[in-house]
């Protein structure tokens, strides 16, 4: 099982700390990194810093050599596919072929009312997540790209230079049966379920397997990860230690007795539990079919909770 650190940029990222986060998840072992794709704080005011999010790919691509790393996920309703393929496509041979593009439709309104962009209903904002993807292949690909949909088009356009990777592997997370799962099957190198617990997962994935057969495509071609909150700790105390780290991003959590809390997250598929009982809950995802977990890191300044999991956990899942 591969675990990969994920950042919610919007909470208050700052460029120095993004360095420190990018410097631990590499020097501790951790196969990747990634971060969400959003304007300003989803929990908190809005003044909290938010860093561009393929802005600070760059940095990640110049500054690091060994991790991959990638938005989860860049909202298709922010930009024009045509620019997110060129700057997928330049990020990913400034990184020496590291990048992952993770892509889904766009859901929170607020964003959209606040920055003046469109907000479609959910049919066309996942007809634009197809044909977005259409397009960014389409530029990756050898020679001008012309494509005519019904939202996008491109007319002899070019995408110099080309990815490192062929193909630049998309991720398309969500769990969606009738749309997500089926575009999972048509185009993506990876499914990212977010939020399931073991058996919810399961259920999804018949669901992907049927939309395989339907396409002609092998089920096996596709990697299987999954977006995890977590709190850990060596003892009782120690996790309910990380739950208040953890809650000064999220004040939500703090609102109910801790045990409760924790309960409640637990039940919502996140990892809880000592480093063995996280190895242990680990081991059932990857029997599942899970290889690849990005752990939601809501504490960022919290580096001693990255290390416990790099010296206590992640010797026993590899």
């Amino acid at each position: 099982m591969d675990l990969g650190v994920m950042i919610e940029g919007q909470e208050g990222l700052t460029w120095d700390r993004w360095r420190r986060i990018m410097r631990a998840t590499e020097d501790l072992g951790f196969e990747s990194l990634w971060r969400s794709d959003h304007f300003f704080s989803l929990s908190g005011p809005r003044d909290r810093q938010a860093l561009e999010t393929f802005l600070s790919f760059v940095l990640v691509a110049t500054e690091t050599s060994r991790i991959r790393f990638g938005p989860l996920v860049a909202s298709s309703t922010f930009r024009h596919p045509s620019l997110v393929a060129r700057m997928s496509a330049q990020i990913d041979a400034l990184s020496g072929g590291r990048f992952i593009l993770g892509m889904g439709a766009g859901w929170n309104v607020p964003e959209h009312e606040a920055f003046g962009l469109p907000f479609p209903p959910i049919k066309e904002r996942m007809d634009r997540l197809e044909e977005s993807i259409q397009v960014v292949r389409a530029l990756w690909s050898d020679g001008p790209a012309n494509f005519e949909g019904r939202h996008y088009t491109l007319k002899d356009a070019l995408c110099e230079p080309k990815p490192t990777q062929r193909p630049l592997p998309i991720v398309v997370g969500g769990s969606g049966e009738r749309r997500t799962l089926k575009l999972v099957a048509q185009y993506a190198q990876e499914w990212n379920g977010v939020g399931l617990t073991v058996e919810a997962y399961q259920a999804k994935r018949a669901v992907l397997e049927q939309h395989c057969a339907d396409v002609g495509r092998d089920p096996r071609t596709i990697r299987h990860s999954q977006m995890t909150g977590f709190i850990i700790g060596k003892t009782e105390a120690d996790q309910r230690a990380h739950l208040a780290r953890v809650a000064e991003t999220l004040p939500a959590l703090s609102r109910n007795d801790p045990a409760e809390v924790i309960r409640g997250v637990k039940a919502r598929g996140w990892l809880v539990g000592t480093p063995g009982e996280v190895v242990e809950e680990i081991g059932r995802r990857q029997e599942a079919g899970l290889s690849r977990l990005m752990l939601q890191h809501q504490a960022q300044e919290d580096f001693a909770t990255l290390e416990l999991i790099a010296r206590e956990v992640m010797p026993q899942v590899r």
